[in-house]
């Protein structure tokens, strides 16, 4: 089993799981975001020096090959193994404008309407490290050992939970924040720095998950096809339960192979793209792709602190999915999890192409769109091997009744009312300004490894 990438070109394990990113963390001391200086210089949308395949220091989270405990329904805290260089992240002043996939995905424009309230959001991951203040209160379940002194030691789930749930901030001058932050957060965690993970670590993580009454589960990791595997991901959508996949990174294309649970059928599969649009070149485009979300150069909460621009990754896509299908979850809570995915792929922006399914998450239509809880896409799934771009049905308008609320949650705010009335225009025009989320650009070679 894959996790696909805690650092660039390092797999978590050695049984054929791995997390699906790369991670480069420029040194630096983290600093906690309540402190966090004004932003003072304009910046980059792209990490400030050019990633290689090795971290720019002495790796701090490439997991060991110690056979892993299974996971069990109790409380983490039993140390295992001291983590004996813990995630360092950089302080929020680091982050000096606004990360360029919350600017382009405008997410908060959802919250007149909904915040997630309710949803239960599980990560399957390396655990999740809340000693950052906008992760603190979030996790409400846990499975799987601390290591040590640190609960997230590898540094690849903490990251994925930012992405989801981060507590707005900005009036500490924290400039990041999560997709749905009135979501509650359940770690289950399936591979620590002691740990060779197997597949059935993660088969288990993602049961416990729908027992403890997850919604959604994210998953950013990848796996082989397994009877164990399969089996879960059909406990978990024959109780209702979206699970939301990385569709995997590969080094070769040519050699690439499907990942699991991705390629799973119900499972909302989901591929990266760079901040021009375009599919990242280490997108695994063998696995089948419903969406396309932000994974490449995105900054989200590492250790105590943050890594700026330097995630690049399958891994940091599905967290954005996986947000939205919980806004979704939150505004439209009679839907099944088929209907869900329906939803996002009806309203996604951009057009069918190789290795990036449906088009761009868009949160905005995929929750006020007027849409029939029964239609489905118009277009068949984009195949593995198919070249070009097939149109897809346009956008449908945004739901009045939807503005009506935003306008009564805002408080009669008439800029507010507007941000969500005018989203059914806003949006299309994105696509006329050149946003090309369908458009691959496949080397023979990417960073990261399909092993």
């Amino acid at each position: 089993m894959r996790v696909p990438g805690v650092r660039p070109g390092v797999a978590a394990g050695v049984t054929g799981l791995a997390l699906s990113s790369m991670l480069v963390v420029a040194p630096g001391a983290a600093a906690d975001p309540q402190t966090a200086p004004s932003p003072s210089h304009k910046p980059t949308t792209k990490p400030t020096h050019k990633p290689t395949t090795k971290p720019s220091h002495k790796p701090s989270t490439k997991p060991s090959s110690k056979p892993s405990d299974k996971p069990s329904d109790k409380p983490a805290g039993q140390p295992q193994v001291t983590c004996s260089n813990p995630p360092v992240g950089l302080p929020a002043s680091a982050i000096t404008q606004q990360p360029w996939a919350q600017a382009r995905l405008d997410f908060e424009k959802v919250w007149a309407v909904t915040k997630g309230n309710g949803i239960k959001v599980a990560v399957v991951d390396s655990g999740i490290d809340t000693r950052n203040p906008q992760l603190r209160g979030k996790v409400v379940a846990k499975i799987g050992p601390d290591d040590g002194n640190v609960r997230d030691c590898p540094g690849h789930g903490t990251p994925i939970a930012g992405i989801i749930a981060a507590t707005d901030m900005r009036d500490k001058n924290v400039p990041f924040f999560g997709v749905v932050p009135d979501v509650q957060l359940l770690d289950a965690k399936f591979t620590s720095s002691a740990s060779s993970d197997t597949d059935k670590s993660l088969a288990d993580a993602i049961k416990w998950s729908v027992d403890k009454g997850a919604r959604v589960i994210n998953v950013s990791a990848d796996s082989p096809k397994t009877p164990w595997l399969g089996e879960a991901v059909r406990y978990a959508q024959a109780r209702d339960v979206l699970i939301v996949a990385a569709a995997g990174n590969a080094k070769d294309q040519s050699k690439a192979l499907p990942a699991y649970p991705a390629d799973y059928p119900g499972v909302l599969s989901v591929a990266a793209v760079d901040a021009q649009g375009s599919i990242s070149n280490f997108s695994n485009i063998r696995s089948r792709i419903d969406v396309s979300a932000p994974g490449q150069g995105v900054t989200s909460i590492f250790g105590k602190g943050y890594a700026v621009g330097t995630l690049d990754g399958t891994s940091f896509g599905a967290p954005y999915a996986a947000g939205v299908a919980a806004l979704v979850r939150a505004r439209h809570p009679r839907l099944t999890y088929q209907q869900v995915i329906n939803r996002m792929e009806i309203t996604a922006e951009g057009s069918i192409g190789t290795g990036s399914g449906y088009g761009m998450i868009n949160p905005l239509q995929a929750v006020t769109a007027l849409v029939d809880p029964n239609a489905r896409p118009t277009q068949k799934k984009a195949r593995a091997g198919l070249a070009g771009a097939v149109n897809i049905a346009p956008v449908p308008p945004a739901d009045h009744r939807t503005r009506n609320i935003a306008m009564s949650v805002a408080g009669g705010s008439l800029g507010l009312a507007l941000v969500v009335a005018f989203g059914g225009a806003v949006i299309p025009i994105g696509r006329r300004r050149g946003w090309r989320p369908a458009k691959a650009r496949i080397p023979h070679e990417a960073t990261g490894g399909q092993e």
